[in-house]
């Protein structure tokens, strides 16, 4: 005879953190990216193949207060394309070559803006984690990817 055993707590939907995904097709390769929203940082992952090959972290907090205004793009739309001058992206893991690790920080760069465009009070850590197929920098490939994450946040 099973003992009865108490009721679990119910957890919110949103407990531990929010998720979000989306998918799509980059060059022919089957894309799946994850957003995961914690109290501390916000974790974005691109994965082509199931895999991830490299970590990099992009802190939203200015640490000089000289950039303290430059949360807010200008108004040109040209400039609105280019990352934040205050964001500094650091490889945790993989980026074994200068040009991976050059592109890595590109797109975590380009994520970390497009969060603090969005709310510019925003000050958790992103972390970008990526396992792409093809490491190279091409606009479309880039562009894309950038959609499919946006997707995301």
């Amino acid at each position: 005879m099973a003992a009865d055993l108490p009721e679990a707590p119910s957890i919110s939907p949103s407990y531990p953190a929010i998720t979000k995904q989306a998918a799509g097709t980059i060059d022919s390769v089957y894309t799946d990216v994850i957003s995961t929203a914690f109290s501390d940082k916000i974790m974005i992952t691109i994965t082509q193949g199931g895999r991830l090959a490299q970590w990099v972290h992009v802190p939203l907090d200015s640490p000089n207060p000289n950039f303290a205004d430059q949360y807010i793009p200008a108004g040109n739309d040209e400039d609105a394309l280019l990352p934040l001058a205050h964001l500094s992206p650091k490889t945790l893991l993989g980026g074994s070559t200068s040009e991976r690790e050059t592109v890595g920080q590109l797109y975590a760069t380009q994520i970390a803006s497009a969060i603090v465009t969005r709310n510019p009070d925003e000050k958790r850590t992103v972390l970008v984690g990526l396992g792409l197929s093809k490491f190279e920098a091409r606009r479309e490939s880039f562009y894309d990817t950038l959609d499919l994450v946006m997707k995301c946040l």
